[in-house]
């Protein structure tokens, strides 16, 4: 079977700063995250590689209830966008098959990690 990636996307919103930094993004402020799981893997016998609605179940218990409507820096030392997508891969390594996590700060503005 051929191998393949799929990829699932996801929405929560927090405030963070940014301890490291000089500029706006010290100061408080918030965003509308997004946040693109990628896995990868061969296609299995049922045509999938798995089931979205196992990657929606383990992304939202173990990254989105944790972070939604939160202030990042609670959780996160330094919480910009490329700890974030770390931090992200650390909590879910061990339950998917993860070719890369990409967030999104905003529409224009994102990064992706591979682990």
């Amino acid at each position: 079977m051929p191998t393949m990636q799929l990829s699932c996307a996801f929405r929560f919103a927090a405030s963070h700063f940014l301890t490291k930094y000089h500029g706006k993004c010290e100061n408080l402020h918030g965003h509308n995250y997004k946040i693109i799981i990628t896995i990868e893997g061969p296609v299995k016998e049922d045509g999938m590689v798995l089931d979205f609605k196992i990657v929606k179940e383990v992304v939202k218990e173990k990254v989105i209830n944790i972070l939604d409507h939160t202030h990042l820096n609670d959780t996160i030392e330094n919480p910009s966008a490329e700890n974030l997508s770390v931090w992200i891969w650390e909590k879910l390594k061990n339950d998917l098959p993860l070719k890369k996590v990409g967030v999104y700060e905003t529409e224009d503005y994102y990064c992706e990690y591979e682990g």
